[in-house]
Order: structure tokens, then sequence, then C-alpha cells
């Protein structure tokens, strides 16, 4: 017997390949591939509870996929032509189709094709690989969800329109290509690393997949930002089983027990970090550099955070924006104290106010200060704007506190 539970967790971590390779099939109709894809994890949770998992999940699921697909192209006279080029495949041809090429990292250069807008590229590989909705997406791009839901619409009705080839790029392609292509994988990272929604902080299924595009992305071009992007991803991954308790609530990085790390982790991501760096550097180098000396520190007593807020500089410099410049008000926070960090934070107030992090932190220097009040008004600004609930339990145990000293 295969319970519910088992086939969501299959759901998980195949549902990204199966899509790749159903819009393969299907020549790139992103919506078509989409629906043929529910149905076919539906006929498992229909099928797989009396008849058991197949030897082959993925390639079961691939083939129904494949022969709903079919199912509805023969119903559109339009599409007859598709009909007859593709043969009839059973589970064992679609699981050797699944085997011969990654789709995945077709889709995602697909997705990512120059003559979409770069924030349509991103979005729509989000929800195509990533599996994130459009909600999720929305609060990426701090954009709301009728505007994400349309340009993903536009996004799939261009491909389709102008013909974009489900490959992956030739090599002259690959620079115009490749940033996008980053950008994509980080923002999964990222959805998964610190759930915008949801009752779980951590998704360790989208920080799985985006490690492994990011390492496609490495071993394909010769951009030292790739290798820079993976040694990221990689050192924020190592610390995941410490980032919150048994109960799931969130436990600070300044908290965690640092000898429960993933060290061999830590350390394939420390060989990538110099000769990233060596490379420009560019954004996601100086970011692994950042995080490679977090990873370095046995305690967080030994911190070097003068050298992060340097890093900070330098990342303001090639690549501003508020978050970076939040960030860096942090570092500068933690190296020369809360009042030389506060006056940068609060000069954000026009950009992000509606970030909750931004609150969070400006609340957190103005408890360490002792402006309690203050603080407590803060942290109710940052509740209004959060969406994960232990983000929101770890704000209201603050709010508590704060309240407590006032």
């Amino acid at each position: 017997m295969q319970s519910a539970a088992a086939i969501e967790a299959v759901f998980r971590s195949e549902r990204a390949r199966v899509l790749a390779t159903t819009i393969r099939i299907t020549h790139g109709d992103f919506d078509l591939a989409e629906e043929a894809v529910q149905d076919a994890f539906a006929a498992a949770i229909a099928r797989w509870p009396a008849e058991g998992t197949p030897d082959e999940p993925r390639g079961w699921l691939v083939s129904v996929a494949r022969n709903k697909a079919v199912d509805a192209i023969r119903r559109r006279v339009k599409l007859r032509e598709i009909v007859a080029a593709e043969p009839a495949a059973d589970a064992a041809t679609a699981t050797e189709l699944v085997a011969v090429a990654d789709d995945r990292l077709r889709l995602i250069y697909t997705c990512c094709h120059p003559a979409l807008a770069t924030e349509a590229q991103i979005a729509l590989t989000l929800r195509t690989l990533g599996g994130l909705t459009t909600d999720e997406i929305a609060r990426a791009f701090l954009s709301s969800p009728v505007t994400m839901a349309q340009r993903l619409v536009r996004a799939k009705s261009k491909i389709k329109d102008a013909g974009i080839p489900y490959v992956v790029p030739e090599a002259s392609q690959l620079p115009e290509r490749t940033g996008a292509v980053m950008a994509v994988v980080y923002l999964i990272f990222n959805e998964g690393y610190a759930a915008t929604a949801g009752d779980a902080w951590i998704r360790h299924d989208l920080c799985r997949e985006a490690i492994r595009l990011g390492r496609l992305v490495a071993e394909l071009t010769s951009d030292p930002e790739a290798r820079g992007l993976l040694a990221l991803m990689l050192l924020h991954d190592a610390r995941r089983d410490t980032r919150t308790d048994e109960r799931g609530d969130l436990v600070l990085l300044e908290d965690q027990d640092r000898t429960r790390w993933n060290h061999a982790q830590i350390a394939e991501a420390l060989a990538l970090v110099p000769d990233a760096l060596r490379g420009g550097p560019g954004p996601y180098s100086l970011q692994a550099a950042i995080a490679a000396l977090h990873a370095s520190a046995p305690r967080a007593s030994d911190t070097d955070w003068r050298q992060i807020a340097r890093l900070f500089d330098e990342l303001a410099r090639r690549k501003p924006s508020p978050i970076v410049a939040l960030n860096r008000a942090v570092a500068i926070a933690m190296w020369q104290g809360p009042e030389a960090g506060l006056p940068l934070i609060e000069q954000l107030a026009g950009e992000l106010t509606g970030y909750h992090l931004w609150h969070a932190a400006k609340a957190d220097l103005l408890r360490r200060l002792g402006r309690h009040r203050e603080a407590a008004a803060a942290y109710r600004d940052a509740l209004a704007h959060v969406g994960s609930a232990p983000e929101r339990r770890f704000l209201e145990s603050r709010l508590a506190d704060a309240e407590a000293q006032c």
C-alpha cells in the first residue's frame, strides 16, 4: 500500500523532472504539460494505494502524463501533426528518455530566453521548475499576485507564439542567458531556504533542486559566478539542520550548534570561493565570500564582521539594491554597534516598508539600544508583513519580550 504522504513525497521530488519532460513532449505547451502532469499525479493517487508503487515512479508518471497530453492534443485539430511526430511510449521508454538528457536544463534555458523580460524569465522558471505558486513568486518579487499571474500568462504565450526552441543554447549564446538562469536558481534556493509563506520555514526539496541545477550550470559554463553561486548555496544549506528546533521554531545564526553544520559541504564550498572571486568578483561570489566568513568562524563571537561589512561595501558598489543596503547596515551594526547601524537602516524606510525583515532588523537594533517601546512598534510592523508561520512565532516572541520591558 502506498500512503498519501508517500505519494506527496514523490510529487515533491519528481514534479520538476516530470513536468520538464512533458513540456518537451508537448513541444513547449506549458499549460497543456502542467494539466497532464496534474492528471498523472491524480492517477497515481487513485491507483498506487491499490496497485503498489511502480518500480520506476518517475517513468510511470512521465508515461501517464505523456498519454494524457497526447489525448488532449488529439482533440485539437490544429495540433494533429504533433501527435504524428510523437510515437507511443511505455513507462520503460519514458524512463529512458529521462535518463538520456536533463530536460530541466532545457526548460530553464527556454524560460530564460532573451526574448522574454528578465522578471518574466525568472517567474516562469520558478513556476515550472520550482513549483512555486503565483503568490509565492509575487512575494519573492515584492509584487502583487495579479501582476505576477499576468506576467506568467504573457511569458507562456510568447514562448509558444515565437516558437522559442526547447534546447540548451550553443556555447556562443550561453553568456547572454546564464545570468538570468543563475538568478532563477538562486530565487528557487531562497524560497526553499526561507519560505515566504506556510508552516514550514525550510523547504528542503527546493534547496536540493536549486543546488542540483546550480551544479549543472557550473558544469555547463566557464562563468566564475556560477561557481560562486554554487558555493553560496552550499554554504547556506550546510546550516539547514540547525536553523530550526524540534518544534520548527527559528534558531538564529548566533545560537546555532555549529558542530552540527554539514562540514563536508562547507569544505566543498570553501574550495570553490577563491576561484570564483578571481573572476571579477561578481555578486554571487561576494555573497559566497561573506557566507564563507560565517562558516569559518568556530563561534559566533569569532565572526569577522569588519571584513563582512567591507564585502558588503563592494557588493553595494557592484550591485546596489535596498536588500544589499539592509544587510550592509546590519553588518556595520554588528561591527561598530547598533547606534552605527540604525541610521543606515532608517534611511531605507521609503524602499522597504513592505518588507518584514527591514522592520525586524530595525526592531532588533532598537531592542539592543534599550528603546523597547519603539522596538515593540517595529515588531508589530514586521508582523503585519510576515508570511511564514515560524517567522511569525519568532517575531511574536520578540514582541512579547519588548512589551514586557516597556
